[in-house]
């Protein structure tokens, strides 16, 4: 079996030797970029399934790099690294597919985790989506697809199957906020914490779109390997 291609697009060298180093240790074939001349200069000679992406780079800067790849590829995965508390262009990256955000300095075990679970949504499709977990994880690729409509007719789904959990209720949220519906973003992003006040992604995402700039990360949640919650926060602040 060919080992998949990964290119790492981040001006640190130890971001890019560490990712380079724990993409070998999954048996990935790893590449890397200094900046987005040298990355979208790469994609035109390989063919990558995954890029990781930092945002915050000299020259052209990552949202301009996930502008011109879309165009280039529109079926690739992405995942948005960054190691700022905000992504200034948060719902035009999603509006992009851009749905998998890690923020700096995160472990290897985040990072590994959160590579596998973007590459296993490629054997999802809609009848393998049954339970709640799967309706969550495919919201996502829909996302990742641009399928906007399909996204939110899934995220629907698994709020159907168990309607006393927030993941669904807010990524719904965010699917209403990239339709510039505010007032419906606004209403699942609550739901979301009537059900679980501590829920982080939830939080973040209602304090950001009711502040004058919007600006900030859109929180999108995830499910763990045991199915509990991941993205709580009890200690938060007012």
């Amino acid at each position: 079996m060919n080992k998949q291609n990964v290119l790492i697009v981040d001006d640190e060298k130890n971001i890019r030797l560490t990712l380079g180093q724990l993409l070998s240790e999954m048996n990935m074939n790893p590449d890397s970029a200094v900046n987005g001349e040298e990355a979208l200069a790469k994609m035109q000679k390989t063919e990558y399934s995954l890029i990781l992406l930092d945002l915050k780079m000299p020259g052209m800067d990552g949202m301009e790099v996930l502008r011109r790849v879309r165009t280039m590829r529109p079926d690739i995965k992405i995942i948005i690294i960054t190691a700022h508390g905000t992504i200034d262009y948060a719902v035009e990256a999603m509006k992009l597919g851009a749905v998998d955000f890690i923020q700096k300095p995160f472990t290897p075990k985040e990072i590994r985790e959160l590579i596998t679970l973007v590459l296993d949504r490629d054997k999802l499709n809609e009848k393998k989506a049954q339970d709640y977990k799967t309706h969550f994880e495919f919201v996502k690729k829909c996302i990742n697809e641009q399928h906007f409509e399909a996204a939110m007719i899934h995220a629907q789904k698994a709020i159907s199957l168990n309607p006393s959990r927030p993941e669904a209720f807010n990524l719904l949220g965010v699917l209403f906020e990239i339709k510039k519906n505010k007032q419906e973003a606004q209403k699942n992003y609550r739901a979301a914490l009537s059900l679980d006040p501590s829920y982080k992604p939830a939080i973040q995402n209602l304090h950001r779109i009711t502040q004058w700039t919007q600006k900030g990360q859109i929180e999108i949640g995830e499910i763990t390997e045991s199915g509990d919650v991941k993205g709580k926060k009890t200690d938060v602040k007012k």
